[in-house]
């Protein structure tokens, strides 16, 4: 990004507000502080603001500030607490896996992968829903490992050598901001990411999805002009509405997070566990399973009658209860 002319890069400060026209139906750039408190706020001009700041945005606050109404927003609650830690596995640890993962269920709250980094490390994260959070202590952490109903992030780490020490991150809801549903909207300015919705991480879709929106508003500006906001956020909503039913489903397939259960939601709920459970020995489902996660292939591809089938059947092989149990898939080599 820095080697292109046309990019310019302005650090050390914070974006404290938008600056409208006379009649502030446009956006015409914004106020911007320096951190180190050195000099007066700037106002840099644009003709598009892109509001890009994650979680945190303002712009909500901002138009309020301006006379517009802030959106309405949809938030699914899951208390999710994460820690991780890089580890230089043995040799031969993963067998022929590329990874492990071990979802959270009604079951179990507790979860956790196993994914190859660069330079030879693999990345441990331990995940805990519904305030049930992985310590950030070494000692804590090993603990944690040993509590998961499934061994497989256990075996994994047996001769391993940690290289740093646990890093936690709190994520507490699911939040969607209607953006598409505002009758009323200034020009020349438009939210993306994080910022419009941010998608519980457990699922790894939000930098997939902000891939997707960038790329949307890449096409849209393929005229050299900004698009309306009115037909940008309808056009937005599309993108998101997939992965953002796929997360809200699976979060509701816990009783103790509030929301409202559709019968599709329901039905898919009762179809998933024994799926993963499935995919824990069916290299075919599990890689069916991590493209449709990795937003590779659509969600209707894991309904496919060959699919339900090898489900059917491996349920029919299993106790009952080991395929209503925790999830657990091994990420399979793709080719």
């Amino acid at each position: 990004m820095r080697a292109l002319p046309s990019v310019r890069f302005v650090e050390g400060c914070d974006v404290v507000g938008l600056v409208t026209n006379s009649d502030r139906r446009r956006v015409i750039g914004v106020r911007v502080a320096h951190r180190d408190g050195a000099g007066k706020d700037q106002t840099m001009p644009a003709d598009l603001v892109v509001d890009a700041t994650g979680r945190g945005s303002r712009t909500p606050m901002w138009l309020e500030q301006f006379g517009y109404p802030g959106p309405d927003f949809n938030q699914v609650e899951i208390g999710l607490g994460y820690s991780s830690r890089r580890y230089r596995l043995r040799a031969g640890a993963l067998g022929d896996d590329l990874g492990v993962l071990v979802a959270p269920t009604p079951h179990s709250h507790r979860g956790g992968g196993v994914a190859p980094l660069e330079g030879g490390l693999h990345i441990v994260t331990l995940c805990g829903i519904l305030g049930d959070y992985p310590p950030v202590d070494p000692a804590g952490f090993d603990a944690f490992v040993a509590s998961m109903c499934f061994p497989d992030v256990a075996e994994a780490l047996v001769g391993a050598t940690p290289v740093d020490d646990p890093v936690p991150f709190r994520f507490p809801a699911s939040v969607r901001h209607r953006y598409e549903r505002l009758r009323r909207f200034p020009a020349g300015l438009l939210v993306i990411g994080d910022a419009v919705c941010s998608f519980n991480p457990i699922y790894g879709q939000g930098m997939t999805v902000a891939a997707m929106e960038a790329a949307l508003l890449r096409d849209m500006l393929g005229n050299g002009s900004a698009p309306g906001p009115h037909k940008y956020f309808r056009r937005m909503a599309k993108v998101i509405d997939t992965p953002w039913q796929i997360t809200v489903g699976a979060d509701l397939a816990f009783p103790d997070v509030s929301g409202r259960r559709t019968v599709k939601v329901r039905l898919v709920n009762a179809y998933l566990p024994r799926l993963h459970a499935a995919a824990s020995t069916d290299r075919s489902l599990a890689r069916a399973l991590v493209r449709v996660m990795g937003m590779v292939d659509k969600p209707e591809g894991l309904l496919r009658p060959d699919r339900t089938l090898r489900v059917l059947w491996a349920h029919l092989r299993r106790a009952p209860a080991r395929a209503t149990g925790p999830s657990v898939a091994a990420v399979a080599p793709t080719g």
